[in-house]
């Protein structure tokens, strides 16, 4: 047979451990779809074609074709693909950071005068 509680202080024991897992699976709910959303964004979008586009052009100056001679090549080409892709995606969030500063600035400015 089931054991009946017979105190208030062990049923809100309870009830705090269920609201503590509650909350935290609601939390985990919206994080999931906040990560989803941004990875849906038109920003992440332009980052990835400006890192591929960067990716690509490191590899056609390198000159690696399917035939390469040494994987010591290609090695050193796919590295400096992804240093470009990287620094691409810098720059861009770097002018995307401005473009935020400058209104933000001018909004404020329009807020004051």
């Amino acid at each position: 047979m089931a054991k009946k509680a017979t105190s208030k202080g062990s049923k809100k024991g309870g009830s705090k451990k269920s609201s503590a897992g509650a909350n935290r699976s609601k939390s985990s709910a919206g994080a999931g779809d906040a990560f989803i959303k941004l990875l849906q964004s038109p920003l992440v979008t332009e980052l990835v074609a400006v890192a591929a586009t960067a990716a690509l052009g490191a590899l056609a100056e390198e000159g690696v074709s399917g035939s390469g001679k040494t994987s010591k090549r290609a090695g050193r080409a796919v590295k400096r693909a992804g240093k470009a892709a990287a620094n691409a995606i810098g720059r861009r969030l770097g002018d995307e950071i401005d473009e935020i500063k400058k209104a933000a600035k001018a909004a404020k400015g329009a807020a004051k005068g």
